[in-house]
Order: structure tokens, then C-alpha cells, then sequence
């Protein structure tokens, strides 16, 4: 997985870089949106781990809102 990284041209990583920011910050507003007190943690989060991120997130948001109703 490095290896494939390393591989990238500049522009490649500019995307890459750019895609994971935009998840990072969806990942933010929605968090921010639905109360978490945590939500620039979640974003941070997000765009350094997105892969362990996303799926965390999503964990932790539908078993919190279940909890709430």
C-alpha cells in the first residue's frame, strides 16, 4: 500500500489529498450537524485514518441515535 503512494505523481497525490479532505469534512458537518460533541475530532479523524474512520463513524452514529430514541 506505501509502495502504491509512492508510485503517485504530484497530481495524483493533489487528488487524493483533495478527496480524503472532502470526506473529512463531510464526515465534520455531519457530525457537527447531529450534535456530536466530538465533531472536529471525528473530521480529524477522518482525514488522517479515513479507511478506519468512515466505518467508525457510522458504527458510532446509528448505535447513538438508537440510543436516543
Amino acid at each position: 500500500m506505501v509502495a502504491d503512494l509512492a508510485a503517485l505523481s504530484p497530481a495524483g497525490f493533489v487528488v487524493v489529498v483533495a478527496i480524503d479532505a472532502g470526506v473529512s469534512l463531510l464526515i465534520f458537518r455531519h457530525a457537527d450537524r447531529h450534535g456530536s460533541r466530538h465533531a472536529t475530532a471525528w473530521g480529524i479523524f477522518a482525514f488522517l485514518f479515513a479507511g478506519l474512520a468512515i466505518p467508525l463513524y457510522a458504527v458510532w452514529y446509528l448505535t447513538s441515535r438508537r440510543r436516543k430514541l
